[in-house]
């Protein structure tokens, strides 16, 4: 097995995120595999988004780290990248990278493709009792919602903002590490982003503003 790793973990809401809840799980689960050989943890990628979502930014950049270094993939379990099982076939038929999950890794390709299959039947019974429960609220009188008409745009945009400031963490080892190559300028920086295929945040093209942004919101959150 390939002993380079990078490590990818996922919180589903912010909530969660800020709590860490479940984070600190994953990570303790990805080092208890790791301390078993001769492993070495290269880079680790963390992201708050749900996993309907197949547009993440963090594990765009872990996918390519895993491509630069010759890296494998490694998440908790197997439902940390996706319950969909169109997306984890894709990821292992199509996206160049070989992936272990930690609860199970010895699992073959095979065995995979099972356990997205369950992945994906347990999202949708989830789906299936939430709105169940929220039927019955609303049979019993209970309004849901917003309290105010502005808070959901406050929380959207407070939700960007987290997650902007989390892009920057995962981006800026990779601009480190350009930097030591010798790239200096803003514009040079940006031009080896887009080279590596690393997107911004919004999932753009890279510009010597766009790199200033990632460094200034890195310098203020030390």
């Amino acid at each position: 097995m390939n002993s380079r790793f990078v490590a990818y973990y996922r919180a589903s809401t912010d909530k969660q995120g800020r709590s860490k809840l479940g984070l600190e799980a994953q990570r303790n689960a990805v080092q208890g595999f790791l301390a078993g050989g001769r492993s070495e943890l290269i880079a680790e990628f963390t992201e708050i988004e749900s996993g309907k979502q197949s547009d993440r930014p963090a594990l765009k950049l872990a996918l390519a780290t895993c491509r630069k270094q010759k890296a494998r993939l490694v998440i908790a379990k197997l439902d940390r990248l996706s319950r969909s099982v169109a997306f984890i076939a894709s990821l292992m038929e199509q996206g160049g990278v070989q992936f272990t999950a930690a609860d199970m890794p010895e699992a073959n390709e095979t065995m995979l493709h099972m356990m997205a299959v369950f992945a994906q039947y347990e999202r949708k019974a989830i789906g299936r009792r939430t709105t169940e429960a929220l039927a019955a609220a609303r049979r019993r009188g209970v309004k849901l919602g917003s309290p105010t008409p502005h808070k959901g745009a406050a929380s959207a945009a407070e939700s960007h903002k987290r997650r902007a400031v989390q892009h920057a963490a995962n981006v800026i080892p990779i601009i480190r590490e350009i930097q030591r190559s010798g790239a200096m300028t803003l514009r040079s920086i940006a031009k080896a982003l887009n080279a590596r295929g690393v997107g911004t945040a919004r999932n753009g093209d890279w510009g010597p503003q766009a790199v200033a942004n990632v460094l200034r919101r890195t310098d203020t959150t030390r």
